[in-house]
């Protein structure tokens, strides 16, 4: 699901708590020590999400948020923030010459440069949440 998150909207909250859960809370978010990424560099997007990045030669940057039972990819076009939302059991990671976010037959290339090495240990975070959540469904 794809939804524009420029401006708040009560209904998109109510959605994205129903399919990702609700944020950590504090406590959790300091255990965890974080939940959301710094920004990556977005290599290429699928079809389906051509239309949330700029087409102009701008950069197109991401960042990635944990939720309990999933992730957003908030993708950022011009002034709008469109959120990508994959609950677990629907994330694949592939990490070649591009690190890539597939789900429903969509995905996201991100370019490994030197805010790919400072997420590392953000995306060994996501994979092991990614694992726990699985293995309790």
């Amino acid at each position: 699901m794809i939804c524009n998150r420029t401006y708040f909207d009560k209904e998109d909250e109510k959605k994205i708590n129903e399919i990702l859960g609700d944020s950590f809370s504090f406590l959790q978010t300091l255990k965890l020590r974080g939940v959301g990424s710094s920004r990556f560099i977005v290599h290429s997007v699928s079809e389906s999400l051509s239309h949330t990045i700029n087409k102009v030669s701008d950069i197109n940057y991401c960042s990635i948020e944990l939720r309990p039972s999933g992730i957003i990819v908030n993708i950022t076009q011009q002034l709008n923030l469109f959120s990508w939302l994959i609950p677990y059991y629907k994330l694949v990671i592939f990490n070649s010459d591009t690190f890539s976010i597939h789900a429903d037959g969509s995905n996201i290339k991100i370019v490994k440069d030197k805010n790919y090495l400072n997420n590392k240990n953000f995306i060994s975070k996501m994979i092991k949440l990614k694992t726990k959540a699985i293995i309790v469904d």
